[in-house]
């Protein structure tokens, strides 16, 4: 009898440890319990510490909807995400998962919303890869647990000695850096993680497109057919309003516009050029309260940081101010550097409190950006133009496809203030949403007082580093 007390009391903590507790559905609790992971194209924190990424937003939406609190359980990699999810702990994944056959075989997927294409990315100076039989002998690199294995494992039945490392991390964007690095020769990535990394790491180029695959959250198998139609009807009133639109340009609407001369050119120029000027950024921050790297990034692809740049329209200065607006600022000479920055971010905060209440950041800052290219009559006439015409004026991923329409004769007989080429003021608008990713990669946030814009930033993965108002150390 005392060794079958015995054997129980060594049993007893296996028995219970198996015995997962399930959660009670959020409809009950009021609490909806999610499981991520932190990665530039899902989940980080801010500068101040709030989270974000757009699938944060996301199931944030989702949540507050249906009147629950949320719980958000980072993990640290795939296969602990995909375990948990099958021990019962969470109600809902929001990773950016893919669905593949082998997932599909051991998880539940909720209804699709997006698509990745999977793709290897090398250097540019590193081996040439054609086709896939090319990968044979290569150092090939691979998230552990991510889709992008069962990929491999499908092309290596055609080429029997292809091999890989499957690397512990949340995602691609550490692999993208030991690319870079030379420290490997290829990763297999998603679409979206190459594109947000290409304008940090220009040396990095598309080898092979390997496919698409669906994107869906993952729901365990316990959960009710309720929750299940819930995210139906959340992802179709997402996509009809344009909610959905609107939040992928938030985070990734602008990441495609750089070539890489112009990715190169900030990063050779911010070592060389920005040094000087940084001191004046600080104090034009510490007088608005907008970052010094937003500033930095306009005053950079407005002259390229020259402070004697001059354009052919008569606009001179690193923040290539007109006369008439220099005059407004009490800027009295534009070729002064502290001048010039001081004038330019005061006149962005002008542009901003001039904008209606209801726009809300980060559009508000882009908008005003785009005004401060063609001024706010130009924009207004732009804002009435997108009503007429059924788009929304207050969101910024609609009215960067309305500007460009106030060059056409077509639509001159709406516009009070005229002609004027309103594809410049996306295009300064974009670029700078861009430039002000890469600053926040590489400067450091200034130690003032910030009250910040939050325009979408990147964040690196939190197994190289932590996480638009962000702390963006080097990948």
């Amino acid at each position: 009898m005392a060794s079958f007390f015995r054997i129980l009391t060594l049993l007893l903590p296996l028995v219970l440890g198996a015995c997962q507790r399930i959660p009670e559905p959020p409809a009950v609790t009021g609490e909806l319990i999610v499981l991520t992971r932190t990665s530039p194209s899902t989940y980080y924190r801010n500068v101040d510490g709030e989270p974000v990424g757009f699938e944060y937003d996301l199931v944030r939406r989702f949540a507050d909807r249906q009147g629950w609190r949320l719980r958000l359980v980072d993990v640290e990699t795939l296969d602990d995400l995909v375990e948990r999810m099958k021990a019962g702990q969470a109600h809902l994944a929001a990773a950016g998962l893919s669905i593949t056959p082998v997932r599909k075989s051991r998880m539940r997927f909720g209804p699709v919303y997006a698509e990745e294409n999977e793709l290897v990315i090398c250097s540019e100076h590193g081996p040439r890869v054609r086709k896939p039989g090319d990968l044979v002998g290569l150092r090939l690199e691979v998230v552990a647990g991510s889709s992008h294995v069962e990929r491999l494992m499908e092309l290596q039945r055609d080429h029997v000695e292809l091999v890989w490392t499957p690397i512990q991390a949340p995602s691609e964007e550490a692999l993208l850096e030991r690319v870079a690095s030379g420290l490997t020769d290829c990763v297999v990535a998603d679409r979206t993680s190459f594109e947000l990394a290409r304008n940090f790491l220009p040396v990095l180029q598309v080898s092979l497109d390997l496919g698409p695959r669906k994107i869906a959250w993952v729901l365990p198998e316990w959960a009710d057919e309720g929750l299940r139609e819930l995210l139906t009807a959340f992802f179709e009133d997402m996509e009809r309003s344009g909610q959905m639109k609107s939040l992928r340009d938030r985070y990734f609407g602008h990441i495609t516009r750089l070539d890489r001369a112009d990715a190169m050119g900030i990063l050779e120029k911010r070592s060389r050029l920005l040094p000087p000027l940084t001191k004046f950024f600080h104090e034009a921050q510490l007088e608005t309260g907008l970052d010094w790297r937003l500033l930095a990034a306009l005053a950079y692809q407005e002259s390229q940081w020259d402070r004697y740049a001059v354009s052919p329209t008569g606009v001179r200065g690193i923040m290539m101010l007109t006369g008439d607006t220099a005059d407004r600022l009490g800027v009295m000479d534009r070729l002064d550097p502290r001048q010039s920055i001081l004038g330019g971010a005061r006149y962005v905060v002008m542009l901003k409190e001039a904008l209606p209440d209801r726009i809300p950041e980060p559009d508000r800052t882009w908008m005003a950006l785009a005004a401060y290219n063609q001024g706010l009559g130009h924009l207004e006439d732009a804002r009435r133009l997108a009503q007429r015409l059924g788009r929304n004026p207050d969101r910024w991923s609609d009215m960067k496809e309305v500007l460009p329409l106030i060059a056409k004769a077509k639509y001159l007989p709406y516009l009070r203030y005229g002609f004027a080429r309103g594809g410049e003021a996306t295009v300064l608008a974009e670029n700078v949403r861009i430039y002000y990713d890469i600053l926040m990669r590489y400067e450091p946030p200034y130690g003032g007082e910030y009250l910040g814009v939050a325009p979408g930033g990147r964040a690196p993965e939190k197994a190289q580093a932590s996480a638009s108002n962000l702390v963006m150390p080097p990948m």
